[in-house]
């Protein structure tokens, strides 16, 4: 029996591997929640399951696999197999969420999800391994297999359940955190099932080595993830000040709907009030260089007169005319505005 080293470089490679975990599973669960508002919601899925797959379990899977190593065996990849793993992977996860992330979301599609995701990620994990070459043979443990399996598909149920469910900085944050720990863990306990033992084969066996193959991989998904990590941080932030914006304009457009509504129905109720407000205002006279006095300036006899006055002077056809129109014109512009 072969020793077999999970932490060859010590905590840098399950600390990096985590770390990436939680920023692809947060940018998923953001990714998610713009697809939750309903604008183009086929291309954030896409997103999501790019940062999910691609970032939160296919690059933390392999960063994690830069540290293993067997006692006096070498270790290459088939690049086939290892291209076809990071494929699967987003895969799942994007078919998970078509099957969840809907107007009306339900329980057996959560569940249904939940299964399809998880063994996807099972299979991408044992396809990676699979595509693992050494010259020592490789045996697994029945089950811990099975328990590494069951992980997978509770962790990918808790993380269609997050996205569905989660918003808002803190709560996603959180939920990415829990998200990271779930697919380490899956992923750590598919490897204690591993065993190693002495194939009697000397030579170096086919494939690339793990540094050629999974370096510019796995730079190249890290740096799309932080590029759409920043992407989507400027969309929200741009999302934010548009209704910011939006709120101020409808605010000053209410007013103005307001004023507009309430000049209306002064007129409706009381066209002798626009009629008052045009007797009040100086006025010349045709026959003289004079003006008729407003209330103001009245004496406080004729202002005693005018105060007995029972009923209002009837308005004058012309006058009665241009009180509807201002009425129609009013109504109008309360309609516009509103």
């Amino acid at each position: 029996m072969l020793e077999i080293y999970h932490f060859s470089h010590g905590w840098f490679t399950p600390l990096l591997s985590y770390v990436m975990s939680f920023i692809g599973c947060l940018l998923g669960l953001q990714c998610a929640e713009r697809a939750r508002q309903g604008n183009g919601r086929l291309g954030w899925l896409a997103l999501s399951a790019l940062a999910i797959g691609g970032s939160g379990i296919w690059v933390m899977h392999f960063i994690a696999m830069l540290g293993f190593s067997i006692q006096g065996a070498q270790i290459r990849y088939n690049v086939p197999l290892t291209l076809l793993s990071a494929v699967t992977a987003v895969g799942v996860v994007w078919i998970g969420l078509l099957l969840v992330v809907r107007p009306e979301p339900r329980l057996p599609a959560l569940l249904a999800g939940g299964a399809v995701t998880g063994l996807g990620v099972a299979s991408m994990h044992y396809t990676g391994m699979y595509a693992m070459k050494s010259d020592a043979n490789i045996s697994y443990d029945a089950g811990l297999v099975t328990l590494s399996i069951a992980i997978a598909v509770v962790a990918a149920t808790a993380a269609l359940w997050f996205t569905l469910h989660v918003a808002g900085a803190f709560a996603t944050i959180g939920a990415a955190l829990l998200m990271g720990v779930a697919v380490s863990g899956m992923h750590y306990t598919g490897m204690a099932s591993m065993h190693a033992e002495h194939s009697g084969h000397h030579g170096t066996p086919p494939g690339a080595d793990a540094l050629q193959l999974l370096g510019p991989l796995i730079a190249g998904i890290s740096i799309i993830t932080m590029l759409l990590l920043i992407s989507v941080g400027l969309t929200s932030s741009d999302r934010a000040n548009t209704r910011e914006r939006a709120r101020a304009a409808g605010t000053d457009r209410s007013g103005v709907s307001l004023r507009a509504s309430s000049r209306a129905a002064q007129l409706e109720l009381n066209p002798w009030w626009e009629d008052k407000r045009e007797e009040s205002r100086p006025t010349a006279d045709p026959n003289a260089n004079q003006y008729w006095p407003t209330r103001s300036e009245r004496t406080p006899a004729e202002r005693d007169a005018a105060a007995t006055e029972s009923t209002p002077p009837t308005p004058r056809p012309r006058r009665l005319a241009q009180q509807r129109l201002r009425l129609r014109n009013a109504e109008a512009q309360t309609r516009r505005i509103s």
